[in-house]
Order: C-alpha cells, then structure tokens, then sequence
C-alpha cells in the first residue's frame, strides 16, 4: 500500500519544482535583505511574499533583517559586497534615494549612486501610515494635538520607525502649522510603537503596523496621511481633510545588485508577481491597508528616476541633514 503521508505531500511539491527547469536558477535559497526589525508592516508583507515565491521557485526565500541607517543597510550590502548572481536581494525603500542625496548636500560622497547599483526587479506595494496616539491620550482630533504642539513648543515628541522615513510628512506638517515637535527615530516599526505603548513618547507616525491595535483599542487613530482614507478606518479623515496638504505614499519594491542576468531577472519577476496577487498575500496587504503599485522590472527601472529626483527635491526643500 502506497504511503499516504508521501501522497500528501506530493501535490504541495510538484507544482514550484514543475517551474523551475532542472539545474536552473535557482539552485538553492534565495535571501531578501529587509533593512526594517522583525514585526512590521513591511517585514510581514515581505515575509509573505517571500513564502509564497519560494513554493514556485522551488527554493527557499529567506528574509533577513537588517535594520539601520534609514533603512539603508540592504541597499549598501547590495551596491557593496553582493555578488550579481540573483541569490541576494534586498527591499528597496525611497530612503535608497534619499540617504545619497542627503549625503551630497553635505558635501559627502554618497555609498552609492541609486541609479547606478542596482539592478531593478519588481516594485510592489505601497504604504498606509498615520499618526497614533494611547487610548488615554487627551487628544481625540489631529487639529487638537496640533494645537497642543502649538502651546508646548519643543515638548513634543514622536516615534517613527527611523531617521528621515516617517518623520517628513510630520515635518511638512510642522512647517504648515507652526508646531516645534521632534522626531525620535527607532529602528523599525516594533520599537516605535512598543515606546508609544509604553508612554515614553506622545505619538507615533508609523506605517500601518499599528492597525491591529487601532482595530482592538490599543491604539487610537487620529489620522492618514494617504490620498484618500484607509478603506478598514473610513472615519479617520487625511491629513488634507484636516487642512494640512501633506501627502506621503511611498512605494517600495525589490532588487538586486547592478549587472543581474537578464534571465535570472526575469525568473525572479515571474515568481514575485504570481506571490504578490496571491490570494494569501492580497489578504496580507488588505490586513495593513497597502495599495498595489505594480511595475515590471522596465517600469520600475524607469519610475525610480523620478523617484530619485522627488528625493532630492525633498531634501533640498526641508533641508535635511545626516542625523536627523
């Protein structure tokens, strides 16, 4: 009698081997570099992905952790010391961008020139951040801790999830309303939230790894500072709404270091895409409110030149330095 645990598991298996051509690539794990702690939207979003593309590939995708640097540190291993040969991946966040045009305001020589170093494989999502507060907090409007911040300059004090990522809409926000508050970056959204939990600071801006909070009272949401309000907390108004014309949606995607196969890349797209409108994975996104923001790997290669020109505008027009 044939063994049922073997029969079990056998359609599981056949199918990611059956795509991938024997002695093809991948022929053994392929590692995603997430510059963000273990937690957040992003990690759970990628580890997502991750799993479902590594069933198809027919080898495992491994997420690790490289928090730091504004999110930095999986594009400096990328652009440094990687090799180009599809098995290291990383992240790519719009502070890819930013940390080099930061460091040539100051006169620096940036690690590495973004559109240069990288080979561009997919982009995928976008983010849905607000500003939190506890439940016992005394403010229940944005316009009242606005007004707060206003009579206690410099008093005020906020989390996000590292330096100059979730703090530039809070900064455009200030300059707006005539507030003196300050950033207190972390690294990652876990830290940021845990301290806003534990009331060392007075509000976290954070991507939507607060929702589940929000959604069992842990947290309250006093507002987005998306385009349109978040489809799970369609009481919440935007930023604008509020009347403080402050956008941020930042989109993000993977790649790889500069000079990938151009089969391998497409290999990697293929199984990224079909992971990123997996049933499992759209229940993920749905879950942090993340729009879709698909593009192969020619648009994305063509969208990060504007990208990296916005950056460089935003550094310029909020001054912003190293540090914070």
């Amino acid at each position: 009698m044939p063994d049922r645990r073997a029969f079990l598991l056998l359609p599981l298996a056949t199918p990611a081997l059956a795509q991938r051509p024997p002695g093809g690539f991948p022929e053994r794990p392929v590692r995603i570099l997430l510059p963000w702690t273990p937690g957040g939207a992003t990690d759970i979003q990628i580890r997502s992905l991750a799993d479902i593309s590594g069933r198809i590939l027919g080898q495992p995708v491994i997420v690790e952790n490289k928090p730091g640097a504004s999110g930095t540190l999986g594009a400096l291993h990328l652009a440094r010391e990687a090799r180009p040969d599809g098995y290291t991946l990383g992240q790519m966040p719009l502070g890819t961008f930013r940390l080099p045009a930061m460091m040539r305001a100051a006169g620096q020589p940036p690690p590495f020139e973004p559109l240069e170093a990288f080979t561009w494989i997919i982009r995928l999502v976008g983010y849905m951040g607000g500003v939190v507060v506890r439940p016992d907090a005394p403010w229940q409007t944005m316009a009242e801790l606005v007004d707060h911040a206003r009579r206690h300059p410099g008093e005020v004090f906020y989390g996000t999830p590292g330096a100059n990522t979730t703090d530039i809409p809070m900064r455009r926000l200030a300059a707006l309303a005539g507030v003196d508050w300050t950033a207190v970056p972390f690294r990652g959204a876990a830290p940021n939230l845990q301290s806003l939990l534990g009331g060392q600071i007075a509000f976290s801006c954070e991507t939507s790894a607060w929702a589940d909070m929000v959604l069992e009272g842990r947290l309250r949401l006093l507002a987005v500072y998306t385009s349109t309000r978040a489809e799970r907390f369609p009481n919440v108004p935007t930023l604008q709404q509020c009347g403080w014309d402050v956008v941020s949606e930042s989109t993000y995607g993977l790649a790889g270091p500069r000079g990938l196969d151009p089969t391998t890349v497409t290999t990697l797209h293929s199984a990224f895409h079909a992971a990123l409108h997996d049933p499992a994975h759209s229940a993920v996104r749905a879950r942090f409110d993340m729009p879709l923001r698909y593009l192969d790997s020619e648009g994305y290669a063509n969208s990060v030149i504007e990208a990296n020109r916005v950056e460089i505008e935003t550094v310029r027009e909020l001054g912003l330095r190293l540090g914070g």
